[in-house]
């Protein structure tokens, strides 16, 4: 409501004497930002005595000016501040120090209304601290809207091109601008970290809530690779897994899949090599995604694997004319199951015969019977090296290559 008569012109002199004030006023802003809000402490001398100082004065002017004839700031007086906003974003200047900007700004301006005021205004001065309060949540509003909206694009852009610079690496492409744009050093060494997440309870439900499911799962394990490498992580992974780069600081990384796994609140099976230049990432990339498919076909439980843990069967699963004919070694057995499964059992007890004989719920003498119809159909002895070594490499080939 607008102020008239006599009490306007009295209002119009309290704010007329006031806006006098403004650079003294402005600087007090500056002053009070020092001392109440650490981050501004950090910015260049210049930046404060310039830009940010302009911007106090220019603030303070709408400030009165809206008070004075009893309103809210029009677009144009917001197009500014909304402006100035967008720039804090981008320069990384917390939202919360923004936002207190502002409200130091007001409780200034109003500490010197209440400081000037004569007796004879003192109704003015009460009616002029409700639209104090109206300026503070319009001009707040729009400033913290303009910010997470230039936050989110910047958010958006840069995960496209962090995104952009995985991929590149991982296809062994030319990627020294996206580095550049998003300050990547790709002289580090990285730790490349394969990871396969199970489905969270949650992400069944259907339609959104499944989604939403997803999405949280996803962030929390963000959460915990942006810790571990402070911000640089670099990947392509979505609810069921994927590819990232870690730069290598020399810690350990044997507890990651563990401790994706609390954040995640599912099983995580991983596989990881350390220490890779930037020029092998695109093959580090294949191998441990290959490790991670191994270890998932060899049935091995969840957690953190590396090359070293599956060299046989890595090595087994190279392309190669030998595989299928390892694997056909066993054929003679296809036709009764259980020397098929008597002879991986055999292997996985390490050739005790009593365990063997216990797993598969038979008699000794059972099991003396089916090895020998082994021997015969295969003519390969596991009691000979060779004919050992051969066994357990086409049962290796039988498992890696069946459907």
């Amino acid at each position: 409501m607008l102020v008239t008569g006599h009490n306007a012109c009295v209002a119009a002199s309290l704010y007329t004497r006031v806006s006098r004030r403004l650079p003294l006023l402005a600087r007090r802003m500056i002053d009070t930002f020092l001392d109440e809000v650490p981050f501004y402490r950090q910015l260049p001398v210049e930046q404060l005595e310039g830009e940010i100082l302009d911007i106090c004065a220019d603030n303070l002017r709408i400030f009165f000016a809206t008070l004075q004839e009893g309103r809210t700031p029009t677009e144009a007086e917001l197009a500014e501040p909304r402006s100035s906003a967008a720039r804090r974003a981008q320069e990384r200047i917390p939202l919360d120090a923004v936002l207190t900007a502002y409200h130091v700004g007001g409780r200034v301006g109003w500490a010197e209304l209440v400081a000037e005021a004569r007796p004879d205004e003192t109704a003015e001065l009460i009616a002029a601290g409700d639209r104090v309060q109206q300026y503070v949540q319009c001009l707040t509003s729009a400033v913290a809207t303009a910010y997470l909206e230039e936050q989110q694009a910047i958010s958006g852009e840069e995960r496209d091109v962090r995104r952009a610079l995985a991929a590149a690496l991982m296809a062994g492409q030319p990627a020294d601008a996206l580095a550049a744009r998003l300050g990547v050093d790709l002289g580090s060494r990285w730790n490349v970290v394969a990871l396969e997440l199970a489905e969270h309870v949650d992400e069944k439900a259907a339609g959104v809530a499944g989604a939403v499911a997803a999405r949280r799962k996803v962030r929390r394990v963000q959460a915990v690779l942006d810790e571990r490498a402070a911000g640089q992580v670099l990947g392509l992974f979505d609810a069921t897994g994927g590819t990232v780069f870690l730069p290598d600081d020399g810690r350990d990384i044997t507890s990651l899949a563990d401790q994706l796994q609390v954040a995640a609140g599912v099983s995580v099976r991983a596989a990881a090599a350390c220490g890779v230049d930037t020029e092998r990432l695109a093959s580090a990339s294949a191998q441990v995604r290959e490790v991670l498919r191994l270890t998932a076909r060899l049935g091995r439980p969840p957690g953190l694997y590396f090359l070293a843990d599956v060299l046989l069967e890595y090595q087994l699963t190279r392309p190669s004319d030998a595989l299928s004919g390892l694997a056909a070694v066993l054929e003679p057995l296809e036709r009764n199951p259980d020397l098929l499964l008597t002879l991986d059992t055999y292997l996985a007890e390490n050739l005790d015969r009593r365990r063997t004989a216990a797993a598969l719920h038979v008699h000794p003498n059972t099991l003396d019977y089916r090895l020998k119809r082994i021997v015969g159909l295969t003519g390969l002895e596991p009691t000979s090296t060779s004919g050992l070594q051969l066994l357990a490499a086409a049962a290796l080939a039988r498992r890696l290559t069946s459907g």
